[in-house]
């Protein structure tokens, strides 16, 4: 039966193809591969790409930049100025002497600013520019109290390279700064650093104190003095006037008076060749805590703490003429003399003092010539007030 079965099958295969067209699929034409290949083909220029965004530059870069910019504005600006003295030995021979140091140039008439202690006791002063130029110079005026000194030069006006003043109010701790001058001779020297403390007080040439005097650490060395310390704006804001080293040279610690106490004594001594120092017209004795307690265990009255003891008034000084009193008579106290029935000086102002030098500091960095200040004195156990018109100080 199965034989039959695949008979069968077998037959209706064969029945079902010899009904089948076989279709042959055309043959590809090499006619149109050929036209394809020839066909011209456009050339496609990419587009640029966009140039990548600037990177800030790095904080160091920005700060050099000022420094540059600071260099080449207000360096034409400063001067070197050498003096010639005379001095005598022992056998009174007289002997030459040359000092070195730095200046500014303050305005286009020629007037340059510099430190009192760089011009004293000169015959001959001189004053080198940036480019070598060489030219004698005057003094105009000086003070001694605040260390400051004027002098002028004739030179054609593209000499006078003004440096700006800045403010030094607006200093702060930290704050950078750039000091240019000519240490040691070497001109057109720079150095930088910031702002090492503020308020300092320093001693004067004349043996006073000067007040609100800046700190910094940038390298000041001899031959710097009188030169400007700037800010990053390229404005002055002091006058490089001092150190305190051991060896002689920089040790980190500068001072420079403030370009406020240039503001308010220059004009002064172009136009007179000297400032009025403002004058209370009275000797001071300081009189400490120890001594203050001392004092007391003695059966002498004092306040407590200590203060600033009138020890002699100038007649008919400021202070007299107000009615401060001075010593009605001396005491001793082992080896120490001590004026007896003085007011103490407790306040200016209501600004507490308790040296005599911080009296000198708060008359002459707020105080002009004829201002009325409220003095706060004790006397025998009372704290009064009493108003004082400023005196001019005598030479």
């Amino acid at each position: 039966m199965q034989e039959v079965i695949r008979g069968l099958t077998l037959l209706v295969l064969i029945a079902a193809f010899s009904g089948c067209e076989v279709v042959a699929e055309p043959p590809t034409s090499n006619a149109l591969d050929t036209r394809a290949a020839e066909a011209p083909v456009a050339d496609v220029v990419p587009e640029p790409l966009p140039p990548p965004p600037e990177a800030p530059a790095p904080q160091a870069n920005l700060l050099e930049e000022q420094v540059i910019r600071v260099f080449e504005t207000a360096g034409p600006g400063v001067v070197n100025i050498t003096s010639r003295s005379i001095s005598y030995d022992f056998f009174l021979r007289a002997m030459p002497q040359e000092g070195s140091g730095s200046g500014f140039v303050y305005d286009d008439r020629g007037h340059i600013v510099t430190n009192f202690h760089v011009i004293e006791g000169a015959s001959e002063l001189h004053v080198t520019f940036f480019d070598e130029t060489r030219v004698p110079a005057e003094v105009v005026g000086f003070d001694p109290s605040n260390d400051l000194a004027v002098i002028k030069v004739d030179v054609p006006p593209d000499l006078l390279r003004v440096i700006p003043l800045g403010d030094s109010d607006r200093l702060k701790v930290g704050r950078f700064l750039v000091a240019i001058g000519n240490p040691f001779g070497l001109q057109q020297t720079l150095t930088t650093g910031v702002v090492s403390s503020l308020g300092r007080i320093i001693e004067s040439p004349d043996g006073r104190f000067i007040g609100e005097i800046i700190q910094t650490d940038a390298a000041i060395n001899p031959g710097n003095s009188g030169g400007p310390l700037l800010d990053l704006d390229g404005g002055v804001v002091g006058v490089n006037s001092a150190i305190v080293s051991p060896s002689g040279a920089s040790a980190g610690i500068g001072f420079a008076i403030t370009v406020g106490t240039v503001k308010r004594v220059v004009p002064e001594l172009i136009a007179r060749g000297r400032y009025a120092h403002p004058w209370l017209g009275y000797e001071p004795m300081d009189v400490s805590g120890n001594l203050a307690a001392l004092l007391n265990r003695n059966g002498v009255r004092t306040p407590g703490g200590g203060g600033v003891l009138v020890a002699r008034l100038v007649a008919r000084g400021p202070a007299a003429t107000a009615g401060i009193r001075g010593p009605s008579q001396v005491g001793l106290l082992g080896n120490l003399a001590i004026p007896l029935g003085a007011d103490y000086i407790l306040a200016i102002d209501g600004e507490p003092v308790t040296m005599s030098r911080d009296i000198t500091v708060l008359l002459e960095t707020k105080h002009r010539v004829g201002d009325r200040v409220k003095v706060t004195i004790w006397r025998e156990g009372q704290v009064l007030d009493v108003q004082v018109s400023l005196g001019e100080r005598p030479d």
